[in-house]
């Protein structure tokens, strides 16, 4: 029996078991079995794999995370883990893999199709910065859960005549916390594309406590930069070479209360953003994805991955998608502002 491979790398989103779902489905009308590794490209660097057959998938559509697991690995940091995988490919007879992941998963999935193995991609990252694509499933469940979080800061910011201030993620593009910001009504919208000016953040704020508003809410992005610095919880870096980002949201606060003399206090969103079911728009964005990379297998299509342009699924090249960062543009940001203050 034919038989192809799936794994989930990277940070888990809402929406990876819809991917994983819609493969196997569609192998099973084929009578092709489908190979899970876990915990992305460990899994298939140390052969730990089980069978996925339509029990394995059954109910998992609505369940956050992934049914496979995932790490951060990068096969690439030792030339014995690159053999390791080649032979699980030889040892399984694996006639395909859809790798799932963002920049770095599919990074290494695109190095991989270069040397000659069979090897196509399926675009995730909760903070939507993949090139190619215009959307990537997990974006529209955190956008909606980060608004919900700011919706209900309203509530107490206004009880207590208090600047809420709402740590959203988002490590380089700011997609997240601008939609977040702007659907829930911040009054001010920070982001790493844009250098943070403490003194217009206070500005706008009592500004607005000088017209009757006696609260004001602060959406700002983990990876938004003050003094043209990242503020980071550690300096230890992963295997791809990023660093552990938070702690914006606590600097940003301190600064406000101190500047303005309003009483702030600081809301860190963290993995709640990550956690729980995915929105319909997540399923639906996941399941189409999947049905993609199925299809780029079957014809063949290596180095290919699946790309929502406009409302059509197509295929772009991984090393486009890879390439650089899709971040928030400045006319984006800019219509923004305009509902600020």
């Amino acid at each position: 029996m034919e038989r192809i491979g799936i794994l989930t790398g990277g940070g888990d989103c809402p929406g990876l078991n819809a991917v994983i779902r819609a493969v196997v489905r569609c192998a099973l009308l084929q009578n092709i079995e489908v190979l899970g590794f876990r915990n992305g490209w460990k899994g298939i660097i140390d052969d730990e794999k089980e069978i996925l057959d339509s029990r394995a998938v059954s109910g998992i559509l609505p369940k956050g995370g992934t049914i496979l697991g995932t790490s951060r690995t990068n096969p690439y940091k030792d030339p014995k883990n690159i053999e390791k995988l080649k032979e699980t490919f030889k040892k399984n007879n694996l006639s395909a893999l859809v790798a799932v992941g963002g920049e770095d998963t599919l990074g290494v999935a695109s190095k991989l199709a270069k040397e000659g193995l069979p090897v196509v991609g399926c675009p995730k990252t909760i903070d939507n910065d993949l090139n190619c694509t215009d959307y990537t499933f997990g974006f529209d469940t955190a956008v909606n859960i980060a608004m919900e979080c700011i919706d209900r800061l309203h509530s107490t910011a206004e009880s207590h005549n208090r600047v809420m201030v709402a740590e959203i993620m988002g490590r380089h593009a700011g997609w997240i916390a601008l939609e977040a910001g702007l659907a829930g009504g911040a009054d001010v919208i920070l982001i790493p594309e844009v250098p943070v000016n403490i003194d217009e953040v206070c500005r706008i704020i009592k500004q607005r406590h000088s017209r009757g508003k006696n609260f004001s809410i602060v959406a700002v992005a983990e990876g938004a930069q003050l003094d043209q610095k990242d503020v980071k919880q550690e300096e230890k870096l992963d295997q791809f070479g990023h660093v552990r980002l938070g702690g914006i949201g606590t600097v940003i606060g301190e600064l406000i209360e101190k500047k303005t003399g309003f009483e702030t206090r600081v809301t860190v969103l963290g993995h709640i953003q990550r956690g729980g079911s995915p929105t319909a728009f997540d399923r639906v964005l996941g399941t189409r994805f999947g049905v993609k990379a199925f299809e780029l297998a079957r014809q063949k299509k290596w180095g290919r991955m699946a790309s929502l342009q406009g409302n059509k699924i197509v295929d772009v090249p991984l090393e486009d998608a890879v390439g650089t960062l899709k971040t928030v543009p400045k006319e984006y940001y800019d219509m923004a502002k305009i509902f600020c203050g």
